[in-house]
């Protein structure tokens, strides 16, 4: 990553139908506006089911942080959060003393959600 990459990329996967949804994306947009060294995207996971691959949202908002670790963009948190943009924004300071995440670790994701999760973040530090 050159010096010039986001110290952190912050993607909400989400669903058009989800009424939560629909509430937290303004929340989410606002939070970016105040965070322009961090790198946003929304994912709508029926809309563009192609990019999240074996990964199974079934809770809504799910939210993925990565950050840069050992040189390269590495997961460090991935799940359901509350609907409070504040939380999400706790998160993100406290993401730069979270370690990777590792498959089968504490957020549950077997070997085939793991490689989508990290495909995932590869496509994030291509921009």
């Amino acid at each position: 990553m050159s010096a010039s990459s986001p110290a952190l990329h912050v993607v909400c996967l989400c669903a058009e139908w989800c009424g939560t949804c629909r509430e937290y994306r303004p929340l989410f947009d606002a939070l970016a506006a105040r965070h322009p060294h961090a790198r946003f995207g929304w994912i709508d996971i029926e809309d563009e089911a192609d990019r999240i691959g074996d990964l199974d949202i079934e809770n809504f908002p799910t939210v993925l942080l990565a950050r840069e670790l050992d040189g390269r963009l590495q997961p460090v948190f991935f799940g359901t959060v509350l609907p409070h943009i504040e939380l999400l924004a706790r998160q993100m300071q406290e993401a730069r003393d979270m370690a990777a995440l590792q498959a089968g670790g504490a957020h549950g994701l077997d070997a085939r959600e793991f490689a989508s999760l990290q495909a995932l973040v590869a496509e994030l530090a291509r921009g």
